[in-house]
């Protein structure tokens, strides 16, 4: 029988980010993107995978009723002094796991290279931030950092929405209520959770994932009445986040919508994380504010997405940051390879990369002279 302490410790020994355990295969645990497997006697069997099952659901008769009825389970689970985001599915009608390790420590918002604009916009009385990317991007890391920004230095009430409670916050200078999605669990769905937290009297609410129009329209109805809105969502870019959005409605809806959005829209991170030459991770941000100029393009009847991204280069002074000037950043400082730099961005744009690598060599190259 598999020991999952052991895997466990193993995990936190060698700083995994996740752990999967499969039928028929040894534990994996994924070290920097790459997938380890876990030096034990032999792979997983079927009767593993119930011992398994048994260890993490506990005899919890709520979580084995959904498990059974959707065939699938997203739950968290302590293991000493680290939280796991636990979700279990199946494969060839056997359950299979997907651990995330979740750090107590909570890095600053600074130790992941998230733009300080982004901090500043938390300050905002009321509006929509969202901050968006493709799985495994880091938005949850990003999203809790901000949480913990906004608890250490403004006297808030902040309300979270997770599926499941990933980081355990403690109220400092503000009050923070976290609550958990799900059957069994503190609110059904993210929907209900959103409208009732019009009568909690909460200053920030926090959406761990926009994922469907009933939560957006609840997310955007809680903006329109006072309060500062913080979301997720699964979206590769800006542009794409703003057309998402849109999409979520009926095309009889989606004029009326654009300009709620316009209005109410404060700011988009759009994120990515790749290997740096270190080893480590490291984000690349592309963050929209939005303006006049931004508000107006999301206004217009077809929304297009070279016009977004125009207006992110040139607004700049504002706060907001091109995907490729982060790129080119990164590049220039040399903590990614060159290849990296033009594997994110699309063929079209390589003559631009190049040509804002240069441009900021020869800022680098100037700067570097008046400091000898």
């Amino acid at each position: 029988m598999i020991d999952i302490d052991k895997v466990l410790d193993a995990a936190k020994e060698k700083d995994a980010s996740d752990v999967h355990l499969i039928c028929n295969l040894k534990p994996m645990l994924r070290i920097r993107r790459n997938l380890i497997e876990y030096d034990c006697s032999s792979p997983l069997t079927e009767d593993d995978m119930y011992d398994i099952y048994d260890y993490f659901v506990r005899g919890n008769v709520d979580k084995d009723n959904v498990f059974k009825q959707f065939k699938k389970l997203d739950m968290s689970y302590e293991f000493e002094d680290i939280r796991l985001r636990v979700n279990i599915s199946l494969a060839d009608d056997v359950p299979i796991f997907t651990l995330r390790l979740i750090k107590n420590e909570l890095p600053t918002y600074e130790e992941l290279g998230v733009p300080d604009i982004v901090r500043r916009m938390t300050y905002q009385p009321q509006g929509l931030i969202l901050v968006t990317g493709k799985t495994n991007s880091g938005k949850t890391t990003t999203l809790n950092a901000l949480i913990n920004e906004i608890n250490e230095n403004q006297n808030k009430k902040i309300l979270t929405l997770e599926s499941p409670v990933e980081y355990k916050h403690t109220s400092k200078k503000s009050v923070i209520v976290q609550k958990e999605i799900g059957a069994g669990r503190d609110c059904l769905c993210y929907s209900d959770g959103v409208k009732n937290c019009l009568r909690e009297d909460c200053d920030i609410l926090v959406i761990g994932e926009i994922r469907d129009r009933e939560t957006m329209e609840a997310a955007i109805e809680t903006a329109e009445a006072g309060h500062l809105v913080i979301g997720t969502l699964h979206t590769k870019s800006c542009a794409e986040t703003i057309d998402r959005m849109v999409n979520f409605y009926e095309i009889r809806d989606q004029q009326t919508v654009k300009y709620l959005i316009s209005s109410l829209l404060k700011l988009v991170i759009s994120q990515r994380l790749l290997p740096a030459k270190s080893g480590n991770l490291v984000l690349v941000p592309e963050v929209m504010v939005v303006d006049n100029i931004v508000s107006g393009i999301i206004r217009k009847e077809k929304i297009s997405v070279s016009e977004i991204e125009d207006a992110i280069q040139s607004n700049l002074e504002k706060g907001s940051i091109g995907l490729i000037n982060s790129i080119a950043e990164l590049f220039v400082d040399d903590v990614i390879t060159l290849e990296q730099a033009k594997a994110q961005i699309e063929e079209k744009n390589i003559e631009t990369l190049n040509r804002t690598i240069m441009q900021l060599k020869i800022k680098k190259e100037k700067i570097n002279k008046i400091n000898q």
